[in-house]
């Protein structure tokens, strides 16, 4: 690999395009491959070795691309997959976890919540993490099954995503949390309506540039950030059918875009 060679980012759909979009701020210069694992889409309910599988599905892709870096920019495959994966491949892959450790700096009332998959919330990796702070902080957590399903969508329904954020919000907001963590990269997509629901006094907090500054970071460390500026393109990949997900991916992305079928 060289410092001209390409970052790898996947999600099983489009929530790491929030992740993406951080990397590509932070590093202009670097040309990035995203994919999408649309076709599988949600992760969450699924069970481990199906992460597993499709993780190293990716990461044959990445490796056939030589790619520099990959970015898991799922807590669901963070969480099944990236120990794994960092042993069966040579570049560095960067994963991310639910923000406990930044909500933990930023709450008042030392009660927080989390809302994020039912497969991130039942991994042995959150259990290890919430457990690493429960003893100082108050950790609610919220399974919000059907969320992603809906910004998976091409025309995403509004109305029952905001009935969906006041049925798993509102045992928080009962609770007293003066801090929201968002525990999926999909979620970034909802921060908007969340903040409405939670009002002006409750910090919502994600990873999303936390993840993007850890990724220049490693590649600061490793020599293999890019200098020159002669190509600095994003390719767009996904599992599902590429009509459908050039308007999921576009509308998610801000601008029309071509994706290649994974």
């Amino acid at each position: 690999m060289s410092s001209s060679s390409k970052i790898g980012v996947f999600d099983s759909g489009v929530g790491g395009l929030s992740i993406l979009e951080k990397i590509h701020r932070l590093l202009p210069r670097e040309s990035l491959l995203y994919v999408a694992d649309s076709a599988f889409a949600p992760y969450g309910p699924k069970g481990d070795e199906f992460i597993i599988q499709r993780s190293r599905h990716m990461m044959e892709f990445f490796l056939s691309q030589q790619v520099k870096a990959v970015v898991v920019a799922c807590n669901t495959a963070t969480a099944a997959a990236v120990a794994l994966m960092r042993e069966e491949y040579g570049f560095p892959i960067i994963g991310m976890e639910p923000a406990l450790k930044p909500a933990a700096s930023v709450t008042t009332t030392g009660v927080i919540g989390v809302l994020a998959t039912e497969g991130t919330l039942a991994s042995d990796k959150f259990v290890d993490l919430k457990s690493r702070f429960e003893g100082d902080i108050e950790i609610i957590t919220m399974p919000c099954p059907g969320l992603v399903e809906h910004i998976e969508q091409i025309v995403p329904d509004a109305a029952a995503i905001n009935q969906l954020l006041q049925k798993y919000m509102s045992p928080l907001l009962e609770k007293n949390v003066d801090t929201i963590v968002l525990g999926c990269t999909h979620y970034s997509f909802l921060t908007k309506q969340i903040k409405e629901i939670a009002g002006k006094d409750i910090a919502i907090v994600d990873t999303d540039d936390a993840v993007a500054r850890r990724l220049h970071s490693v590649l600061e460390e490793a020599d293999l950030l890019k200098q020159e500026n002669d190509s600095n393109e994003i390719a767009f990949y996904s599992s599902g059918d590429p009509g459908e997900q050039k308007k999921v991916i576009s509308r998610c992305w801000g601008k029309q875009i071509e994706v290649l079928f994974f």
